[in-house]
């Protein structure tokens, strides 16, 4: 079920070949990545979808970080927001997480950290308990708070927190932008459907060199 589609030297050719495959299926919308009015989402990137030893493992998640963590420092250095989410489950609040997995992420287990290179100090850091990052958070008023209308959203997994967070954000008044090589996904399969699926209706996708560009430019 499990599989490294991305790696390091991989992920641009994979990331090209994804958007050729979704091309058919893309909404054609006027929204455009927007720096000054965006947020950098970066949702769950946990030692728990990182660390090789945990059952969780997403084998493609290390191939993203690099192009996360070069997003993110733009984004700091130009005085925008970066949020990231870590996950977190108590018996209170799991719900039908404990029902589909095998366990859920506790704050106490140490595999609930965000990994050292994406552990960043001026990021805005919230916990979430369900794959959406808006449910019982207060994801919505930081964005509404700072006149934010658009979130580029990153991590893991493409084909649940991810798509979940983009489709609420959606719903919420929230142009989404997706960057095809910032995200993973258990397998290939996950990540190309989410793609297929978002563009139809939901987000924008991009490539992470072309948000770079747009915000070098800034």
């Amino acid at each position: 079920m499990k599989t490294r589609y991305f790696t390091v030297k991989t992920i641009e050719a994979k990331s090209r070949e994804f958007m050729e495959r979704i091309e058919r299926f893309k909404k054609k919308t006027r929204v455009e990545f927007n720096p000054e009015a965006s947020a950098l989402l970066i949702l769950d990137m946990q030692r728990f979808f990182l660390d090789e030893a945990s059952h969780a493992h997403v084998p493609s998640a290390p191939a993203v970080v690099p192009n996360i963590a070069r997003l993110a420092a733009l984004f700091n250095d130009r005085g925008l927001a970066v949020i990231s989410t870590r996950h977190v489950n108590s018996d209170d609040n799991a719900n039908m997480m404990a029902v589909w997995w095998r366990d859920v992420i506790r704050r106490e287990n140490e595999l609930s950290e965000i990994v050292a290179d994406l552990a960043l100090p001026y990021a805005e850091v919230i916990e979430k308990p369900q794959y959406d990052a808006f449910y019982r958070t207060k994801l919505e008023d930081i964005l509404k708070g700072r006149g934010i209308s658009q979130v580029v959203v990153t991590g893991v997994m493409t084909h649940l927190c991810v798509e979940t967070t983009a489709r609420t954000a959606f719903v919420r008044g929230f142009e989404v932008i997706i960057p095809v090589d910032a995200t993973a996904a258990y397998n290939e399969d996950f990540h190309l459907s989410t793609l297929t699926n978002l563009s139809h209706g939901f987000a924008v996708p991009v490539f992470m060199d072309d948000l770079i560009r747009s915000m070098e430019a800034m």
